[in-house]
């Protein structure tokens, strides 16, 4: 594991994984005894924590020491559905809970009891698909409102680049004087570059951002789920926007992983139902024109 470049935190993971793992060679570990930790070291926790925290920190350290020639690389399963659902009714409580996206109709109402900043953030984050950790990161020399873009910082494979942003946007940033954040214990110290929303990082996001959603009177989503899958299901499913325009704009490497993961149907019974509905009302019609043109046959026969 000492060969390994692990970030803070890889490097917590790790570090609760290397005592069941230590003094063996990397090439005895099998993939089976790297699942079985999961519930181990995470009793409560789902399958999805298990892969996140055990597997995947497990599976980059050996497969590291494998570009580096110093063992067979290793390749692990995903924990299967039937697991994921067994350790759900174990637990108590579901994982993986579909995402409310977030709205137009969200956002405004969202931004009359929002802080400046925050309200200026979620602004940001749903017309640009970005992340919240690319939005606290965000300083003014990344700011050019002139040309109306923005220098999105990069994220999970993506490389930083330039991003247009609309006119209202570009003057509300233009009204917006930038920030230190404060950082520490009781906010004591502030950091030393100003950031354009004011926050050090996203950890200091969530509190007024939950007390806005409760003035507000609307549901509580989250940063990720108003921004990023708002933006998303607003371009494809509301809009309607092709596929490969809303994954360029958005930055997804993945076209899938953006149709599956971040976009949401909605009102999927309804819309299901008055299609029924429609296909019921042009079957009775067709068939009912049939039968006219049969009985006008038979007549002039």
């Amino acid at each position: 594991m000492l060969l390994y470049p692990a970030n803070p935190m890889e490097a917590g993971d790790l570090a609760k994984i290397l005592p069941h793992l230590e003094d063996r060679a990397c090439a005895s570990i099998m993939p089976q005894e790297v699942r079985n930790l999961g519930p181990t070291l995470y009793p409560m926790g789902s399958t999805d924590t298990w892969q996140r925290h055990v597997v995947t920190p497990v599976r980059a350290v050996i497969n590291n020491a494998h570009d580096l020639g110093k063992c067979p690389p290793i390749r692990i399963k995903a924990y299967p559905k039937a697991e994921r659902l067994k350790q759900d009714r174990a637990r108590g409580r579901k994982s993986r809970v579909e995402k409310t996206p977030g709205s137009w109709e969200w956002l405004l109402a969202f931004r009359t009891k929002a802080n400046r900043y925050q309200a200026a953030m979620a602004h940001f984050m749903f017309v640009t698909g970005a992340r919240i950790g690319q939005a606290v990161a965000l300083r003014p020399a990344d700011l050019d409102l002139q040309n109306a873009r923005v220098w999105m910082p990069e994220a999970k494979g993506m490389e930083a680049q330039w991003v247009d942003i609309p006119m209202d946007l570009v003057v509300e940033l233009a009204n917006l004087p930038p920030r230190r954040p404060r950082k520490g214990p009781h906010g004591k110290t502030r950091v030393k570059e100003a950031r354009v929303f004011g926050y050090a990082n996203k950890d200091g996001v969530y509190k007024a951002w939950k007390t806005a959603c409760k003035k507000a009177g609307i549901s509580e989503i989250m940063p990720h789920a108003a921004g990023r899958h708002g933006f998303a299901t607003e371009m494809l499913v509301r809009q309607k926007l092709d596929a490969r325009t809303v994954a360029k704009a958005g930055r997804w490497a993945d076209l899938t992983l953006m149709q599956k993961t971040y976009t949401h149907a909605e009102d999927a019974t309804g819309k299901v139902q008055a299609a029924l509905r429609t296909g019921r009302v042009q079957a009775t019609k067709a068939t009912a024109a049939k039968a006219r043109g049969s009985k006008r046959k038979s007549a002039s026969g």
